[in-house]
């Protein structure tokens, strides 16, 4: 029996973090875009030092539009594209890898596995790379922690978000996300980071939601994240480049 191990993406991710010290992640989702302009931005994420390309989002209704946009960015990058899918109309054959996740303090256990066994005979017809991912959200929860019936950890226990963390590494998940929500006010402190990092010692941790600055997200890889996500500044700012240059550029500096 071929025992079952990373695959290409998730090989070029951890030897980016052993090379950069971190590595930044820039997060389209397609129900706020279209192909050119998600074009555009990737482009500029690439150049701006991006490791990889995430797309997803928790409310996406059309898997058509997905294909249009997840195709397009592939002719655009050389950086892999990593599906990030909020339910079954996430996933598109055109991805590189998926960050095939469960949501860890989720009420429903559709979004603990059920959706992912329905989504897995597809996974495997595609030939997606399937990167084992626990998903924890926290503070606010946003959109992700409203349809995902998440049970949002307060910023202020993060020993229950370390605990979560730990099972997931016990569970066989290499990587662990820290989800703050799209969009939201506050991201993960980095006292609550530090703290998962110490339990979960074995995981690549990533942190995303409510990074909007260099300087939010080289406090969060001090504190022990290997990856960043950002997904609302790209949406919201006209000089894509300029401000994902900031942050890779502070980021790096922690190596």
């Amino acid at each position: 029996m071929e025992k079952i191990g990373m695959g290409r993406v998730e090989k070029y991710l951890k030897k980016k973090i052993l090379e950069d010290g971190a590595v930044h992640l820039t997060l389209i989702d397609p129900e706020k875009t279209n192909p050119k302009n998600a074009e555009k931005v990737c482009v500029e994420a690439e150049k701006a030092g991006t490791g990889a390309i995430l797309l997803g989002g928790s409310t996406l209704g059309s898997t058509s539009h997905l294909d249009s946009v997840a195709e397009q960015i592939k002719k655009s990058v050389s950086i892999p594209l990593i599906l990030f899918p909020g339910n079954l109309t996430g996933v598109t054959r055109f991805a590189d890898a998926m960050f095939f996740m469960s949501l860890l303090n989720s009420l429903n256990p559709y979004f603990f596995i059920d959706v992912q066994a329905l989504a897995s005979s597809t996974v495997k017809m595609y030939n997606i790379e399937p990167i084992p991912l626990g998903y924890i959200i926290m503070g606010s929860g946003g959109a992700a922690g409203f349809v995902g019936y998440a049970r949002p950890i307060p910023y202020n226990r993060a020993e229950i978000a370390a605990r979560y963390a730990l099972a997931a590494q016990y569970l066989g998940m290499r990587f662990v996300y820290l989800e703050a929500g799209s969009g939201a006010e506050k991201p993960v402190p980095p006292e609550v980071i530090s703290t998962v990092r110490r339990e979960a010692d074995k995981v690549v941790l990533v942190v995303g939601g409510g990074i909007r600055d260099g300087k939010t997200a080289e406090k969060a890889v001090k504190a022990g994240a290997n990856i960043i996500v950002t997904g609302t500044i790209v949406e919201k700012t006209d000089s894509v480049g300029k401000k994902l240059n900031e942050i890779v550029g502070r980021i790096r500096r922690n190596v």
